[in-house]
């Protein structure tokens, strides 16, 4: 029987050392486990995905002494063979590098396979430093059992509809006995069931077994779940590992009888057909990626604003599940315009979390600023303006506390809010990171009443996700004041945003949503005038934090999208 490790590990982007500790952690693991051989995720040397890195000599250099590094560490584990993931410097025409798998043995390469389908949408850019590989299979024999190589995107294209080559046929024609993909899979909504659908059915077409290892942990942006699984001949999901956390873990494979074990040789437990729900996948997904941010950017405290408004509010209960109630501060900053529930569910909300809520009225600052500017250009500042400066004192406040106490400080739009520009530039826009700004405003009440629910009691009070939504700038705001019904309004930034990434029930609903506007005058306008409002907006986009991406499409490198241009004519 075979034995083989997975060695689902969370490394860090350009720390080559720290990523190589982690492999030879996990490498005497798989060996204490008498396993074959052990396997990494895609591009595990330097993590996924370096960028612009591969472009710096400083960066190249690390990058060969860590292929060194990593060979030497080969030498301690001498029978166990290491499946690993690297940028490897090539020669010749086109791009400098190949996104390699390496497989080493005891200080030595004993094979080396190049990715020959190099994904170049949405938030992956490989074309941008790396050549595809040539096609051709890669088998490893160890014991009896043929062991065939690929890599990530390499697996998606069974049915030939995005590329020119099929590399999982090119496998398959190699006759092996076992299929071993490595992975650097970033995770979406729905993206873990597209996984399991698209190489089960590969798996089933081609009578072959396969074991599809991962990366897990979170990249600015973008998170991975881990979630590394095998499928059986029949494809069928017959193993998976831990979802949002590093997971090694040794398996047996019996290839007379194609068949999954554990290491012991005993049947495994079946797997589950359903992903998270949706609200906990959001929970887990938002989670592990601010605890990745901060922990790589050297932050182990966040501060945010806390305007008693429900945005805040779960971008705090948020950040005390990831960092502890400890390590977040909230900030209240009533102005004139704030209703006296802004600061009281502030309070009752950070005694409900457990953290510490500071006071720091923003009546006076307005108010200087108000005489200042009359008194400089002869105008009163009053209107929009007077709106803007409001939120820029508070972001300005938020700003200074970060910078003298250390917190990394989180912003709070929404992907609503966001999408069509009611936030204020250098205001509420301030920040490190935005935890909830790929959700939806009606995906942000949701999520807080699963946090209860899961809870067991109110971590965000009732009246929080109760009242109207308010910027609280102006007397009695309302958001409503400015925009459409968050129900309508998000239908149609569904549809206009994301489109066909959006899951067939979603689509429905969002195009449903879209027919019914169109056939009325005052729909069609509302339309015209929320893309007209997503375009003008790009420029604050492009200026505000990076968010944490959770669905299909995000704001950010998965959307380009240029500033100066007539996107509706």
């Amino acid at each position: 029987m075979l034995r083989i490790t997975t060695a689902q590990i969370n490394p860090t982007i350009g720390d080559i050392a720290g990523n190589i500790a982690l492999m030879l952690r996990a490498a005497r693991q798989a060996r204490d486990a008498a396993a074959d051989l052990v396997v990494f995720p895609e591009m595990s040397l330097t993590a996924y995905y370096p960028g612009d890195l591969l472009d710096d000599a400083n960066f190249q250099a690390r990058l060969e002494a860590g292929l060194e590094q990593l060979m030497r560490a080969t030498r301690e584990t001498p029978k166990l063979f290491w499946v690993v993931g690297a940028p490897v410097r090539r020669t010749g025409v086109g791009k400098p590098f190949h996104n390699a798998l390496l497989v080493l043995k005891n200080g030595e390469l004993v094979l080396q396979y190049a990715k020959q389908l190099l994904p170049t949408y949405n938030v992956f850019d490989e074309r941008r430093h790396f050549e595809p590989g040539p096609d051709v299979a890669r088998v490893l024999r160890v014991g009896d059992v043929q062991i065939g190589l690929m890599i990530c995107e390499d697996g998606w294209n069974d049915e030939g509809q995005d590329y020119g080559v099929n590399p999982f046929q090119r496998l398959a024609d190699a006759a092996p006995d076992l299929v071993v993909s490595i992975n650097a899979s970033p995770s979406n909504i729905g993206k873990h069931e597209q996984r399991h659908a698209v190489f089960s059915k590969a798996c089933a077409h081609h009578q072959l077994p396969l074991l599809y290892v991962n990366q897990v942990g979170g990249h600015d942006q973008l998170v991975y779940d881990g979630a590394s699984f095998a499928v059986n001949a029949q494809g069928a999901v017959v193993y998976e590992a831990q979802r949002f956390a590093e997971d090694v873990t040794t398996l047996g494979f019996d290839a007379s009888q194609q068949k999954f074990v554990s290491a012991t040789g005993a049947d495994l437990p079946a797997v589950s057909t359903q992903g998270l729900p949706t609200m906990e996948f959001y929970r887990q997904q938002i989670v592990l990626g601010l605890k990745d941010y901060a922990r790589r950017c050297g932050f182990t405290q966040a501060v945010v604003g806390c305007s008693g408004g429900i945005d805040s509010a779960l971008t705090l209960a948020l950040a005390v599940e990831a960092l502890g109630a400890d390590k977040v501060v909230g900030i209240t900053m009533p102005s004139k315009f704030s209703s006296e529930g802004s600061v009281s569910d502030s309070v009752l909300l950070c005694r409900n979390l457990g953290i510490t809520l500071i006071e720091h009225p923003i009546k006076a600052i307005v108010a200087a600023f108000e005489a200042t500017f009359g008194v400089a250009f002869g105008e009163e500042l009053q209107g929009l303006p007077l709106e803007n400066l409001q939120a820029r004192v508070r972001g300005t406040t938020l700003m200074e506390y970060s910078n003298r106490f250390g917190h990394l400080l989180l912003t709070t739009g929404n992907k609503s809010e966001v999408s069509v520009g009611y936030c204020t530039l250098y205001g509420d826009t301030n920040g490190g990171l935005g935890l909830i700004g790929d959700l939806y405003k009606t995906e942000i009440f949701e999520l807080c009443r699963h946090l209860n629910t899961s809870a067991g009691r109110e971590l965000i009070p009732a009246a929080i996700i109760e009242k109207p939504p308010s910027a609280e700038l102006a007397p009695g705001q309302k958001d409503t004041d400015s925009l459409p019904p968050y129900e309508v309004l998000d239908e149609i930034l569904k549809h206009l945003i994301e489109g066909d990434r959006l899951a067939l029930p979603e689509r429905a609903r969002a195009d449903a949503a879209m027919g019914s506007l169109r056939a009325t005058p005052e729909g069609t306008a509302l339309i015209a005038r929320v893309q007209k409002m997503i375009a003008r907006n790009e420029y604050k986009r492009r200026q505000a934090p990076p968010v944490l991406r959770v669905r299909g499409r995000a704001f950010g490198s998965g959307r380009q999208v240029p500033i100066a241009a007539v996107q509706y004519a």
